[in-house]
Order: C-alpha cells, then structure tokens, then sequence
C-alpha cells in the first residue's frame, strides 16, 4: 500500500509530448483528489524534452527530500540522429534551418568520430533548454527571438554505442549513458559539427535513471487507475 505523504518515489514512462512538469502536475492533482488534501509534495528528478519519451522519477511527501540526491543517478538513452541538417532547438521542436553536404560521411567516419565523446566532454547548453538566465528559463528567451550566451557545463558521458547507421538516410542511432546535466540534443548537435556536417535529434527515450529502466516504469493511465482501485 502507498504512503504518499510519507513518501514514494514513482517511476513513470512520459508519453511524447509531455513535459516532465505534466508528469507532476497530473500526480500531484490525482492524489490531491484521492487523498482529499489540498497540499501535497510532488516533484520530479530530471527534466525530459517534451519530444522525449521514457523515464521520469516522481518524488512524494517527505521523499522529495531526496531529489537533489537523485539527480546524480546516470541516465542511458537512445537517440536518433538525422545528419545533413540542423535546427534552431536542435531537435524537431523547430524546422531545419540549414542543410549540410553529407556524401563524405560514411560507417568509416562515424566509427573514428563516435568514441571522441567518450569521457569528459563541455558542452554548451542547447538555447532551448531549462537553463537559467537572471531568473528566466533560456527556452522562454529564444521564443522570444532573444540570443544570450550560454556558458560551457563539464559533463561525462560513461558510454556511447552505435546501434544503426544507415548511409541512404543519413541516421545514426546511439546508445548513450551519460551523467547529470547532459543535453542529447547539443550532443547532436557536437556530433554534426565532428562529423563536418550538420545534425538535430529526430527521437530520444530515455530507457534508464540510475537502477530504474523504462520497462519496469509505470504508464500515467495505469497508475490512475490503480489509485481509484485503490481510493475510489
């Protein structure tokens, strides 16, 4: 049985289109409703791109006390890139604003450029991000049409596996486990500029936080309906 004001710490499976804040705010007025309390403590770990899918760990009660701690977890995805062209959010968020020669990269070129992110890496955040910018969040300031300079953040990225290319598309599939603060789409973005092209994320699951991997996540609809079994 479910504590959640003691605390519980949820793993959800975020459907595409969603952003992790959606998560939150759908949980914490379900249990509200089936709780009948207006208060209650809910946050996430880490925030996905709406254009993301995977896993997102939700914090209750007294265990959102453990959030800071539990950003650190490491994180494994997987990401499809499509190469030749950029965008302005380095994903399909915006519409490609440049294309790029792309006849020199082949299966060769990808395989000697792919482990060069291995490591410590600094990256520029993306200027859609959550990043921010005298109190303001950058994605905020870029739809805006504002340009800011964003500072380069150190990160480490553990592993980084090529699980598809195909040379008639120009998509490149990776498997990434990588540290808190990492942006797969500015990651996309550092591969296009390695590989003397261009590229944006046309998809990204997140499969694993820490110990927690997407197929042992919960689905939002089956976990309201396990609360109104349970509450209702």
């Amino acid at each position: 049985m479910w504590d959640f004001e003691a605390g519980e710490i949820l793993a959800f499976d975020k459907p595409l289109h969603w952003t992790s804040f959606d998560v939150v705010a759908k949980v914490r007025y379900n249990l509200c409703r089936v709780l009948k309390t207006k208060k209650l403590k809910v946050g996430h770990t880490g925030t996905l791109d709406p254009l993301a899918t995977g896993v997102v760990i939700v914090c209750t009660g007294k265990k959102t006390k453990m959030i800071e701690q539990l950003q650190y977890d490491v994180k494994e995805y997987i990401a499809t890139l499509q190469l030749g062209a950029t965008t302005p959010s380095y994903d399909l968020e915006k519409e490609i604003d440049a294309t790029y020669p792309t006849a020199h990269i082949n299966r060769q070129l990808i395989d000697e450029t792919i482990p060069q992110f291995l490591g410590e890496q600094w990256q520029v955040p993306p200027m859609f991000s959550a990043v921010q910018i005298n109190g303001k969040r950058a994605y905020e300031l870029a739809r805006k049409g504002e340009t800011v300079e964003l500072k380069p953040k150190l990160l480490v990225i553990d592993e980084i596996e090529i699980l598809s290319f195909d040379e008639q598309t120009m998509q490149l599939t990776l498997r990434i486990v990588c540290s808190k603060g990492t942006y797969i789409r500015a990651l996309a973005r550092d591969i296009g500029e390695r590989l003397r092209s261009g590229a944006h994320l046309i998809a990204l699951r997140r499969t694993r936080v820490g110990d927690t991997r997407v197929e042992d996540c919960m689905t939002i609809e089956h976990f309201l309906k396990q609360l109104n079994e349970i509450y209702v």
